[in-house]
């Protein structure tokens, strides 16, 4: 069984033949692996040749011991949560590798998924990589240093962001200054703000990034 610098929660082909893609999912702050996978396990049988691996954070997370953070949030101080992100992101980058080297597939059969906290982290990571990754999606999350990002954009994946209109955890206004932002650095970006909504991933978001693996993926 092959050994990754983060713990995982893996959601096998249904098919039962070799990947044909992977589909990366980053939990947000507190959750785990397990608790991002029912979005997985829900998209399972729409992508069948699809594996799916949702990594626990490197991190125990500082409010709460039983779930997991990429960084810590206690602090508003933009540089330590910008130095304390990029610590996670190595560990997620040195995963990404692996997964690369034990799967034997190309960026481009490789989508990342991210909620809140992972959200963050999987729009860092998945612009500063030198090789493209095929897609991205992110739910009711930011871009974590606009500054830092703008200097280390290496590739531009195919970008859909969602966010809900009610979220008092993390302002729906960051989706338009992603969108803003994205637009001005040249990537294409999707974006979806779902009324009535707060911070958590509804049915329709769920659908419709759904939607957007499988034209991309397939």
């Amino acid at each position: 069984m092959t050994s990754y610098v983060l713990d995982i929660t893996s959601i096998l082909p249904l098919s039962k033949n070799k990947p044909r893609q992977v589909i990366i999912l980053c939990h947000g702050y507190g959750g785990d692996g397990k608790d991002i996978s029912t979005l997985a396990i829900n998209w399972q049988r729409f992508l069948p040749d699809a594996i799916f691996l949702c990594p626990d954070a490197p991190e125990v997370c500082t409010v709460n011991p039983r779930g997991y953070q990429w960084f810590d949030l206690t602090t508003d101080e933009e540089k330590i949560i910008l130095e304390k992100s990029l610590v996670a992101e190595e560990k997620l980058n040195i995963f990404l590798d692996q997964v690369f080297d034990n799967f034997q597939l190309a960026p481009s059969n490789l989508a990342l998924v991210g909620f809140s906290q992972g959200c963050m982290m999987a729009i860092q990571v998945g612009l500063k990589r030198k090789e493209r990754i095929n897609c991205l999606i992110g739910y009711s999350g930011k871009v974590i240093n606009q500054k830092h990002l703008s200097d280390n954009i290496k590739s531009k994946p195919k970008i859909f962001l969602m966010h809900g209109a009610n979220d008092t955890i993390v302002s729906p206004t960051y989706l338009l200054e992603a969108k803003e932002y994205l637009n001005k650095h040249g990537l294409k970006i999707k974006t979806k703000l779902f009324k009535n909504c707060d911070h958590k991933i509804p049915v329709e978001g769920s659908s419709l990034g759904l939607g957007f693996l499988r034209k991309n993926l397939l």
